[in-house]
């Protein structure tokens, strides 16, 4: 039979690796952020759990980012068409695949010259899933200024792309 404390780091691990591991591996290598994600459960294992309750995925998330510079390498990359970020329809031909490519690209691009704290925000937010609150506890910082910190970083975005595809701001909001 399992203890309690075993099972709520299960439980944690079942809910949170895919996530960690996602986020781990845009601050290192591939490779690295398999052991990152592991000594961070492992110190969960080693946490008090009552300090840890009510701010779970804060907590892994900011474990997770320590553990992660502590291996000083950060990537600076973002993942590649290559590795499969194009979900395409089964009747997708050529041109279609070529302007989703370019559109890639150009999203690629604007996410590259962000700031790496809009883009730290954006990678909590949207492929962690993290909250405002979550991520400001991550971030060290408030939650309103984790709302400015996103909404700059798609203004940001929104500008580079329709700049990119000269289409007016206007324009490439309503094709998005």
């Amino acid at each position: 039979m399992q203890s309690d404390q075993a099972k709520w780091v299960m439980d944690a691990l079942s809910r949170y690796e895919a996530a960690l591991l996602r986020y781990a591996a845009t601050l290192v290598d591939r490779a690295e952020a398999a052991d990152v994600v592991q000594e961070t459960f492992l110190e969960l294992c080693r946490a008090d759990r009552r300090a840890v309750d009510g701010h779970l995925a804060a907590w892994l998330f900011t474990v997770c980012k320590n553990r992660a510079h502590d291996v000083g390498r950060r990537a600076r990359r973002l993942r590649s068409l290559e590795d499969g970020d194009v979900n395409e329809a089964p009747d997708s031909g050529p041109v279609k695949k070529l302007e989703q490519r370019e559109t890639l690209s150009r999203v690629g691009a604007a996410l590259e010259g962000l700031p790496e704290r809009e883009r730290e925000a954006l990678r909590l937010k949207l492929d962690a899933g993290l909250s405002y609150k979550e991520i400001a506890e991550v971030m060290g910082l408030t939650p309103s200024n984790v709302g400015f910190i996103l909404h700059s970083a798609l203004k940001r975005i929104q500008r580079e792309i329709a700049r990119d595809s000269d289409l007016p701001l206007h324009a490439a909001r309503r094709t998005s």
